[in-house]
Parts: structure tokens; C-alpha cells; sequence
């Protein structure tokens, strides 16, 4: 509940994190943070007082940084006297001073034609990919609809000589794949088949995505009290569906569009970061997160759990057909993207995605 300061007589509210912020530090975080967006660089003194359009001493305006620091809010780059807003200030942005506004009708327009009236859902898919990195100039991710993912349907593990073992797996559409794999200690065929029994009882039916997913959080989960032959089983398996799992489960486009950042043009990272979207594994373990919330979902870097998204957002949401979630849509850009028009068009995509899916 908002509260009164006794010395200033500005209103403050309390932070998630605990701490209390002025509706005045408030006030100028949106500035600051609006301003950063636009043009990227730290904020001076001078230009928010100019931006909040208050009329403030130029110590007052100094003063109010320096709470919103202390606050973990915005920081000091060492190269500028002026301030960048942090993860923690885009969050608080993001939760309880952003407006969005209803779309531009021409924007609408562009959008609702970028759909081809009876395409194929995989060309649907990849229309909603290029839309979402034409229109935001970001990059564009679309998972295609689950019923077209690989469904697992049968694993197999035959023992070879020593400690190697042939893993085989059977997709509902009759796709064979196959690996030799190695194992630390020799595993007899009983021992193989009991195990086999076992992943194909509890997987069978699922997709690959949601068997990977399941096979990770079981190996992290129940470590402790899982036997060694399940655990070796379960590795085995986490190996061979990892190996033949699509890469086109989820589309990317307008990759470079993230060069023209400057916070995202280090080498290093975009070398990193455009392989993790060739790879696309970590991409769509983080998409597979998103299935089962409601809503656009806003990640800002470091709340994606993977380390090479710590410098960008990704804003998501999904996309249904008769109140069956299909996939996860959405865009990855720096922390600086422009949410207001972000927002609305993964939101607006969704849903021309969706309709033009439900055509037959």
C-alpha cells in the first residue's frame, strides 16, 4: 500500500524485493528506461530531468539516481557519468509501468496479409517466424504445432561386445534411430530389456521435445534415489533423443538483426549466441517451458536460466487451436527492446497464427 515519506511528502510503494521507491524515482525510471530504448546509451542527469519534464533542481534529479542505484535499479557504466537501467529496473518496468497500446491498423494489416489463405502448417509456421522478425527487427522463434513433432514410440538397447550398447528408437511414424553408445560398466541383456520395458512404458506417446524435457528433470530430480541401472538407462536414453530430435522442432529467423545492437555486438557472444540458434536445442528447451503458461511471458536476461541470453529478453506466448496448445511463439532481442510494441505483435501473431491453422 502506498505510503507517505515524512521528509519529502512523495508517495512510495514497496518493491518486490523489499525496499521502498518514491512515485517520483518511479517517474524517472520510466523515462530513463524509455530513453535507453530508444537510443542505447546511459542516461545523463540533464537529459531525464528534460525527459521526466519536471521541474527539478539538477541535485534533486542527482539525488533521485543515486536512490535508484542503490536500489539495484540502474547502474553506472565505468565509460559514463549518466545510467543504464539493470534487469531488476526492465522487470519493474516491464510488471507495473509499461502501457501497451492497441496496435497500429496498418501494422494489423501487415500482419493478417503475411498469412497465405491455405498454406501448409510448416509454411504458417515459418510466415509467423520472418512476420515477427520483419516487423520488431529482432529475432523471430515459432515451434512448429506439436502434432507434427516426432512422437517416441519404442526404445531398445541391445548389449554389443564389452560395454558398448546399440540404442534404437522407434518414432509413431515409424522412424528408426539408431546409436552405439558406451556405458561405464557392463550391462547384462536382462538388465537392457528391463530397461527398455521401462523408458518405453512411461514415454511412448509423448513427443521427443517433452521426452527429452522429462528425461532431464527426472536425472535432476531423482538422482539420489534411482537405482544405477535406471539412471544408466536414462542417460542412454537422454543420448539417443538428443541425437535424433529434429532441429526444425522450432524455426528462427532474423538472427543478424541482433548484430545491429551494440550491447550484443561483442564477437564472442554473438559467435556463442548464433550457434546456440543453429543448435536450437537450448532455444526450444526454454520455448518447452512456456507451454503451460498463460499469456504473454517475459523473460529478461538472466530469468531464461541459460547464459548466453543474460544480455536479451525473449517475449513469448502461445498459440492454440480449439483450446489445444499447439507451440510457442515469440522474439529474442537485447533487454533494451521496445516491450510496448513488442507485446501486442507475439500477441497479435499468436492469434493470426492460430486462425490460419484452423483454416482447412
Amino acid at each position: 500500500m502506498p505510503a507517505k515519506n515524512a521528509q519529502s511528502g512523495d508517495t512510495t510503494m514497496p518493491l518486490p524485493g523489499g525496499g521502498q521507491i518514491s512515485e517520483r524515482a518511479l517517474h524517472f525510471l520510466k523515462a530513463l528506461i524509455e530513453r535507453h530504448i530508444r537510443d542505447g546509451q546511459p542516461v545523463g542527469s540533464r537529459t531525464l530531468a528534460r525527459d521526466a519534464g519536471l521541474d527539478l533542481s539538477p541535485a534533486t534529479v542527482r539525488n533521485v539516481m543515486s536512490d535508484l542505484e542503490e536500489l539495484g535499479l540502474v547502474a553506472s557504466p565505468h565509460t559514463s557519468a549518466g545510467r543504464v537501467p539493470t534487469a531488476s529496473g526492465y522487470r519493474l518496468f516491464v510488471d507495473s509501468l509499461l502501457t501497451v497500446s492497441p496496435m497500429d491498423e496498418d501494422l494489423l494489416a501487415q500482419l493478417r496479409t503475411g498469412f497465405e489463405p491455405g498454406a501448409e502448417s510448416k509454411s504458417l509456421v515459418e510466415s509467423a517466424s520472418k512476420l515477427l522478425s520483419g516487423v520488431t527487427q529482432l529475432a523471430g522463434v515459432v515451434m512448429v504445432p506439436r502434432h507434427e513433432r516426432e512422437v517416441f514410440q519404442q526404445i531398445e538397447f541391445l548389449p554389443l561386445s564389452g560395454t558398448r550398447v546399440l540404442a534404437i528408437l522407434v518414432t509413431a511414424d515409424g522412424e528408426v534411430h539408431n546409436r552405439i553408445l558406451h556405458t561405464e560398466e557392463h550391462c547384462t541383456p536382462a538388465q537392457l530389456q528391463q530397461a527398455s520395458n521401462y523408458l518405453t512404458e512411461v514415454f511412448s506417446g509423448l513427443d521427443m521435445g517433452e521426452v527429452r524435457r522429462r528425461l532431464l528433470d527426472d536425472l535432476k530430480q531423482t538422482h539420489r534415489s534411482m537405482d544405477e541401472l535406471m539412471m544408466r538407462a536414462m542417460n542412454m536414453a537422454q543420448r539417443l533423443v538428443e541425437g535424433a530430435e529434429h532441429q526444425d522442432d522450432v524455426l528462427i529467423a532474423g538472427q543478424t538483426n541482433l548484430m545491429d545492437f551494440e550491447e550484443l555486438a561483442n564477437v564472442e557472444r554473438l559467435k556463442a549466441l548464433f550457434q546456440a540458434f543453429t543448435e536450437k536445442r537450448q532455444i526450444l528447451d526454454l520455448l518447452d517451458r512456456c507451454i503451460a503458461a498463460d499469456g504473454v511471458q517475459i523473460f529478461i536476461g538472466q530469468e531464461s536460466g541459460f547464459e548466453l541470453l543474460d544480455d536479451c529478453s525473449l517475449v513469448t506466448t502461445t498459440y492454440r487451436v480449439e483450446d489445444q496448445i499447439l507451440g510457442v511463439l515469440g522474439v529474442i532481442g537485447p533487454r533494451r527492446m521496445d516491450y510496448q510494441r513488442v507485446i501486442p505483435v507475439v500477441d497479435v501473431t499468436a492469434r493470426l497464427l492460430a486462425a490460419a491453422l484452423r483454416q482447412p
